[in-house]
């Protein structure tokens, strides 16, 4: 089994700490504090420098007054310059400065993102305490497929598919990934007033998204697309809200897939309570909740967690950890891997290679099995990237570097299947080909669908507000069609 973790990583990663405090110390205590930041189980590195210091002075001023005494051949005077070199011994070891530790020691700016547990363990140093050695060897991944496209198995996670349904895998990642880019190249021609990219998270949603069944319920954020897919949603309807025709775009109720969800982290809330309904219904079903990284740290995912748990409610909780929350790197929020805080709350974790497509469909079916069998929550960390922007109005070139991105290609979800599929003979080349041409013809039915979209109904938004009327509510629409029509008065008068 191939482990990966990010203690292992090649390259270290950028810290959006730094300074130049570090280039002022003496050479002594750049030698200290540089010891302490390359090893994580560093102790007691500060008091360490300071006695060293001071038994360094002692005895350089010791061995100066023998040998004066003997030169002079004056027992007293000896005892005396003995004496009083003790005395300077002391005083320089008392204000000799202590080396700072590796936390205080930041990195330059301009190097690379220092990992979590280098800093975890440079904080160590400076308590006197061991680092903890889970944490430098790193937390187990969970992998199916190598990023080099060999199969290999996991003692708790087996999985046997099909050649057929290996290539069906492929078929929903190709697809999904085509019908982003060609959102994303929509937005760019102002069609769009905005998309958030699933790019190089294609393995995550498709292997968690065909792992459940059709009376599962699931609670997407706003980057699901792929997840959207496999619940059989057509791709055109995911634009409309994108476009500002429509409020969403889909039947919720025809798919279990509910509306994209825009506030941060709020849609753990409503599967958590989605999923005790489900346990008062006496139903064997299971929920869902996408959300990323960044979501991880807002209340409403802690609450979620709390509620989730002492309910036994059957929800699976699906993390997309892409290493970034817009600018901010995964270590600024959390000490510690995101899917350890599940046993906090008093339920499982366990961290899942995102970019490979087999160990997330394992994964995720155990879990909602899990969970529909009553045992209550889990947490799933599927540890991927994301390739592009943010959103299209994020520019991802101004906090990460492109050895980084460079890194993760070589992870890519869809090319570690294809090889695994040519190396393993599951498919010929009039396969990969068939699904390019599918691809393409995908590509321009979505340009198509957008450009053709009808405007909304401008006065729809009266509609449904109370399902009776209202009579505040007619006198609005009155006044808002009224309005509408001074500007139909001003083209006539204008002619």
């Amino acid at each position: 089994m191939t482990v990966e973790s990010t203690a292992a990583r090649s390259k270290p990663r950028r810290s959006g700490t730094g300074g130049k405090r570090a280039t002022k110390k003496t050479a002594s205590a750049q030698s200290n504090a540089g010891s302490t930041t390359g090893t994580t189980g560093a102790t007691g590195t500060t008091g360490a420098a300071g006695d060293t210091a001071g038994n360094g002075a002692a005895r350089s001023g010791t061995r100066t007054g023998a040998a004066k005494s003997a030169a002079n051949g004056k027992a007293a005077k000896a005892a005396k310059s003995t004496k009083a070199a003790s005395t300077r011994a002391a005083k320089t070891a008392k204000s000799a400065k202590p080396a700072k530790s590796a936390k205080s020691a930041k990195p330059a700016k301009s190097g690379a993102r220092t990992s979590g547990s280098a800093r975890r363990g440079a904080a160590a140093g400076k308590t006197g305490a061991a680092a903890p050695t889970a944490e430098v060897a790193g937390p187990e991944m969970v992998q199916l497929l190598t990023p080099e496209g060999e199969r290999v198995e996991h003692p708790d996670y087996a999985i046997d598919l099909t050649p057929e349904e290996l290539r069906g895998l492929y078929r929903d990642m190709v697809l999904t990934r085509r019908f982003d880019a060609e959102a994303t190249s929509l937005q760019r021609q102002g069609e769009l007033g905005l998309w958030a990219s699933l790019l190089g998270q294609e393995a995550a949603q498709i292997g968690s998204g065909r792992a459940l069944r059709d009376d599962d319920y699931v609670f997407p954020t706003y980057r699901e697309h792929g997840v959207a897919w496999c619940r059989g949603v057509d791709p055109t309807n995911l634009l409309g809200m994108f476009r500002g025709v429509n409020n969403g775009g889909w039947d919720p109720s025809a798919n279990n897939f509910h509306l994209y969800t825009i506030v941060i982290g709020s849609q753990a809330l409503h599967a958590t309570g989605y999923a005790m309904g489900v346990n008062l219904d006496g139903a064997d079903s299971a929920v869902i909740a996408y959300f990323g990284d960044g979501a991880s740290s807002q209340g409403d995912v802690a609450e979620a967690f709390t509620f989730s748990a002492v309910y036994n409610a059957p929800v699976v909780f699906f993390c997309q950890n892409n290493q970034w929350a817009i600018s901010e790197p995964t270590e600024r929020q959390s000490r510690v891997p995101i899917y350890q805080r599940a046993s906090g709350f008093g339920f499982p974790g366990v961290r899942v290679d995102g970019n490979d497509v087999l160990a997330c469909l394992a994964v995720t079916r155990a879990a909602v099995e899990r969970a529909r069998s009553g045992e209550g929550p889990m947490l799933v960390e599927a540890f991927t990237y994301r390739m592009g922007a943010h959103t299209t109005s994020d520019d991802p070139t101004r906090y990460r570097r492109d050895e980084e991105r460079a890194e993760w290609e070589a992870k890519d979800p869809i090319s570690r299947l294809r090889t695994y599929l040519e190396k393993d003979g599951l498919a010929d080349p009039g396969f990969f080909a068939e699904i390019e041409e599918e691809s393409e013809a995908m590509g321009k039915h979505v340009r198509e669908a957008i450009r053709t979209m009808p405007d909304p109904d401008t006065m729809a938004i009266f509609e449904n507000v109370y399902a009776d009327g209202h009579a505040l509510v007619d006198e609005e629409r009155a006044q808002f069609a009224e309005y509408l029509a001074s500007f139909a008065d001003s083209a006539e008068e204008g002619r």
